[in-house]
């Protein structure tokens, strides 16, 4: 929908500037403004006027339409232009009023949105507000025609609000989306469910630090909009990756009585939502979408960057087309030096006015290509944001591929960066899937090579870039494709609640069924189901990296086979806290991973494992000897052993793992050797001094987890080296040895 500029013979009062209000021509201010900073900012002394100014090169004038305190509205020319820079004072601009921008040589009148607006309203009509209590209206992305910029205050009380500042190797990530884990939740208060304030809420936060995570990654709470075509079909942009605005939060995860205060209210629930998380110990990461707009193609009406700047703001293939390197249409061009310094300009509010920790880029190549659209490390974006000391301690992580041409660069981000592993993703869900649909088939599944790189932190992928496996952002899953407990139920995708036939979302997802497509009541098929999430599981958090969990994948979430539930504002999406038994195994076995794993850790020097001198890395076979280049490389052979440790550290961890159909006899390694060099899967060195081997010869190992049930229950038994083991059938068992 088209708004309207405001008509000045109109004689009708209302608070609609879409009914054309009376309208007051303000001349300039006699105060003198500035080009700087863009957006809304207050003057000295003048509680009554604030400088605005606005990059808007493709304009010849510019002014702003507003509310003032009798009601009415206003509109102020901004009479200095510096390098496409439109600024002014403007007078009577009080805190909770709205605005838009106006291009004064436009003949359609169309209202545009200040880039730079803290807050988004859909504007009320006389018919009544935008959204009625106790609709699901707030749960939408915006209706891009009646929205209005707001003025804010970014005062609030932060009660000597820390950030956790978790070091990377202690970092565990748990990806979340704001309505999804709380909409169901039965200890929210129901006002409270699917909102900013039910996220924060004690029960919530219970479970995410009784689980262990350390910090929580929102998908996208930048204000966003519903694209046209999912209006269409009656369904929502869910996931949100369809921004509006990159400095104000979504009101529609607000809860009602934040909505109904106003954009002001909405900041302060975001805060106050922040606050609450940094008190129980977590960090929070915004899911963040710098590389397209909610605007569409070019036949979309122009809400904001368009009508302000088409030519400069996006990149273009010709006059006519939009450069796509995203799958939506318009990609913001960043060879631009305004267009980055919008993203920077945002990315630091984020962090100095709400007190963010990091962010995670989406589709982040696209805001690393240079004016010839090519992926650079040193492009301006990437050098700014390792020199702002505001964004430089912060945690910066990309997602490292789009579809543009030479998109895909997992391990090319430089130093200060880490990245999404999608190389860990597959070869996890390749040995733990893939190959065992193969075995399952009388077929040969994969050799070990593969999964030792992705153990060991894919060191060969992040070492050209100066980086360690600390860069690495380990996943199995992610709100984009099947949920861990659909990677084991389902062989192909069920997206039909989608409404565009079953066509959209990825169709290579490496999955397995175990023989049975969906629900079921097969006692085997749930057992094998449950210990090859247990195993995806295990890989995720007993690998070198930084691992990430999706929300829900620790008690068996399903998505009934959805693996593209971005339009999926409904149970499909949400997390269910009904906990069956099954769902309860899962949780308590991913509670003592991560316990492991923080353990573990606890005992190792700071250094580990972001030099090489401060970890090793031993494998052996069955036989408990070193892994030789043959085993490492025969199909055939599925069973490794991997010591892990530090020189300094007190104890070193032993994972066992069996891929194989069958239990395997496992002779524990005799360390007290020493182990010829060059043997690892990382080609890291695998000897030991002659104090460390006889050391290790007299210690033990005490069985610690496993992730078949009935080994598990012999937690605790203590193991010498050369005693024999034997490893149960597609399972993963810890020891530790002192």
């Amino acid at each position: 929908m088209t708004q309207t500029a405001p008509n000045p013979t109109a004689t009708t009062q209302t608070a609609d500037p879409r009914r054309r209000p009376p309208r007051r021509l303000r001349p300039a201010s006699a105060l003198r403004s500035f080009p700087w900073p863009l957006g809304i900012s207050a003057l000295p002394d003048r509680d009554d006027a604030v400088n605005v100014a606005v990059f808007a090169p493709g304009v010849g004038a510019l002014a702003v339409v507003h509310e003032i305190a009798d009601g009415g509205w206003a509109q102020t020319p901004l009479a200095a232009v510096e390098d496409g820079v439109h600024h002014g004072v403007v007078e009577d601009l009080a805190v909770g009023a709205r605005y838009h921008l106006l291009d004064e040589e436009d003949p359609n009148g169309t209202l545009l949105l200040d880039p730079y607006a803290r807050g988004l309203a859909e504007t009320p009509t006389e018919e009544g507000p935008a959204e009625e209590p106790g609709t699901e209206h707030h749960e939408r992305g915006l209706d891009v025609g009646p929205v209005a910029a707001v003025r804010v205050d970014g005062a609030f009380d932060w009660a000597g609000d820390v950030a956790p500042r978790t070091p990377w190797r202690d970092t565990v990530i748990y990806e979340a989306h704001v309505v999804g884990l709380t909409k169901l939740h039965p200890d929210v208060p129901e006002e409270l469910r699917g909102t900013y304030a039910g996220l924060a809420h004690p029960a919530v936060l219970a479970h995410l630090t009784r689980l262990g995570v350390t910090a929580i990654e929102l998908l996208p709470i930048h204000a966003h909009a519903d694209e046209p075509h999912l209006a269409a079909l009656g369904l929502t942009n869910y996931w949100g990756y369809n921004t509006l605005g990159f400095f104000a939060p979504h009101p529609g995860y607000a809860t009602a009585a934040s909505r109904a205060a106003g954009p002001q209210a909405v900041l302060d629930e975001v805060k106050a939502m922040v606050a609450a998380l940094h008190a129980a110990g977590l960090e929070v990461i915004l899911d963040v979408v710098y590389n397209h707009t909610a605007e569409g193609g070019k036949d979309q009406p122009a809400r904001s960057w368009r009508g302000l700047g088409d030519r400069t703001y996006y990149r273009h293939r010709d006059p006519h087309t939009y450069e796509d390197t995203t799958g939506c249409g318009n990609s913001l061009d960043f060879s631009q030096p305004r267009v980055v310094q919008l993203a920077l300009d945002s990315l630091r509010y984020w962090v100095d006015q709400c007190h963010v920790d990091g962010f995670r880029f989406d589709l982040a190549p696209t805001l690393c290509r240079d004016v010839d659209n090519v992926f650079t490390q040193r492009h301006p974006f990437l050098v700014a944001a390792a020199a702002d000391p505001v964004l430089a301690p912060v945690k910066l992580i990309a997602e490292p591929w789009d579809i543009g041409m030479g998109g895909w660069q997992t391990g090319n981000f430089p130093r200060g960066w880490a990245d999404w592993n999608d190389g860990f993703r597959d070869v996890a869900r390749t040995f733990w899937l893939s190959d065992q649909a193969a075995l399952d088939a009388g077929r040969p599944g994969g050799s070990l090579a593969a999964l030792g790189g992705a153990l060991a932190g894919s060191a060969a992928t992040f070492a050209a870039s100066g980086r360690s496996p600390l860069a690495s952002i380990n996943l199995v899953t992610a709100h984009d494709g099947f949920t861990l407990a659909d990677l084991t139920a389902y062989d192909v995708k069920h997206n039909e609640a989608n409404g565009e036939g079953n066509r959209d979302g990825s169709d290579h997802n490496r999955s397995w069924n175990h023989g049975v497509e969906g629900p079921t009541t097969g006692h085997r098929v749930l057992r094998a189901r449950e210990r090859t999430q247990r195993n995806l599981m295990a890989t995720l958090l007993l690998s070198l990296g930084v691992p990430m969990i999706t929300a829900g994948d620790e008690i068996g979430r399903t998505q009934r086979g959805n693996n593209n539930a971005y339009s999926q504002n409904t149970a499909i999406s949400w997390i269910d806290w009904r906990l069956d038994e099954r769902a309860r195994r899962m949780l308590r076995a991913t509670r003592r991973l991560i316990r492991v794993r923080r353990e573990f850790l606890a005992d190792q020097p700071a250094d580990y494992p972001r030099i090489p001198e401060a970890h090793y890395l031993h494998w052996f076979g069955t036989a408990g000897y070193p892994m030789t280049e043959q085993e490492w490389t025969n199909p055939h052979v599925r069973v490794l052993q991997l010591l892990l440790g530090s020189p300094d550290g007190t104890i070193d961890g032993l994972l066992v793992i069996n891929g194989s159909a069958n239990a395997s006899h496992v002779t524990l390694p005799d360390v007290g050797f020493a182990v010829p060099l060059g043997t690892g899967a990382d080609d890291s060195p695998t000897g030991l001094d002659a104090a460390a081997a006889d050391e290790a010869g007299r210690a033990g190992f005490v069985l610690r987890m496993s992730t078949d049930l009935p080994t598990d229950h012999r937690q605790d038994e203590c193991w010498a080296s050369d005693d024999v083991f034997t490893a149960p059938a597609q399972s993963i068992t810890v020891f530790r040895r002192d």
